[in-house]
């Protein structure tokens, strides 16, 4: 039942999101400025909205400068009868000639040809994206309202049970997968390094290992062309806290990785794992290929928050 009714309460947002950033003209442009100061703004070349996120690329068809140049994004939600609304500003201080999909910082990738640009795209959960496009200026991007949970002196591990997990793997056609668990916790003892650890599936438990839909990889296109980076998908993460209320939401491309392997008489195929982490969250993924169905397992899923992010939700001291 719980499963039905947060499947319904996640669809409700999509619908809800897609309508009203449709009523309200909401698109969104990329500014991108060089080093020289020149700015040259982009409209977007296409978006797809998913279950919990959005996709939004640009391609400019050769009009920008090459990647070396880059000084600053701007992302801009914009309402046509309205001035830019600024979700946030980020310089590019990295840059690998080998890589073609280079992540600048969590849901921030641009693929990149030689010294080219090929093509920008930004992945950005649902969650307050309305609010983020329209409510903010050109100069001051939104700020979220800080929603803490009520306060608790009884409870000696409040903060640390009722969390519900919702996590969707997809790229940018369709989805790999998709899972949702209720009831996470962690004991004050398992306190570990300044991390909060909520095991959400357990690699010992076959009950809850889910087997994705299709291979892990990313198909892309730009004007006329199109392919697909192996090894790369985009996650979507939401984390309530035992009052329902968003504790964090996570959308970003990862990459899939080959993990040493170990010893299993559950799984014989080669094992992979995903390591996302921010500021306060880490999402470590480990998943097995099995050879007789050609097909990617999911065998473990731990998400982990910063002690200092529970502390200041829940009015704690862990």
């Amino acid at each position: 039942m719980w499963k039905k009714h947060l499947k319904n309460h996640v669809s409700q947002i999509l619908r809800l999101v897609f309508s009203v950033s449709r009523n309200l003209h909401v698109t969104w442009e990329l500014t991108v400025t060089d080093r020289a100061g020149r700015q040259n703004t982009l409209e977007l070349s296409w978006s797809k909205f998913l279950r919990t996120a959005v996709i939004l690329c640009w391609s400019a068809g050769g009009s920008l400068p090459n990647y070396q140049e880059f000084s600053t994004l701007q992302l801009h939600g914009v309402r046509r009868i309205r001035q830019p609304s600024s979700i946030f500003t980020f310089s590019v201080i990295g840059q690998d000639s080998l890589v073609e999909l280079r992540l600048l910082q969590p849901g921030i990738a641009i693929a990149v040809w030689k010294t080219s640009v090929a093509f920008i795209m930004f992945t950005l959960h649902l969650n307050k994206l309305v609010e983020r496009s329209t409510e903010g200026s050109h100069d001051c991007p939104y700020v979220e309202p800080t929603d803490k949970a009520p306060f608790d002196d009884i409870d000696p591990e409040y903060g640390l049970h009722g969390y519900q997990l919702h996590i969707i793997l997809h790229n940018t056609k369709c989805e790999l997968m998709s899972g949702s668990s209720p009831r996470l916790f962690c004991h004050r003892s398992e306190i570990s390094d300044g991390w909060i650890q909520f095991t959400a599936i357990s690699r010992t438990n076959l009950s809850q290992h889910t087997r994705l839909s299709g291979n892990i990889f990313l198909p892309w296109r730009c004007e006329a062309l199109q392919g697909a980076l192996q090894s790369c998908c985009i996650m979507s993460v939401t984390l309530l806290d035992e009052f329902r209320r968003t504790f964090k939401c996570i959308c970003s491309p990862v990459l899939m990785e080959p993990q040493e392997t170990h010893v299993s008489y559950d799984y014989d195929g080669e094992h992979y794992q995903i390591h996302y982490q921010d500021s306060d969250t880490q999402v470590k993924i480990q998943l097995v290929w099995t050879k007789e169905q050609q097909q990617f397992t999911l065998i473990s899923l731990i998400v982990a928050v910063s002690v200092c992010r529970v502390n200041e939700h829940f009015h704690r001291a862990y």
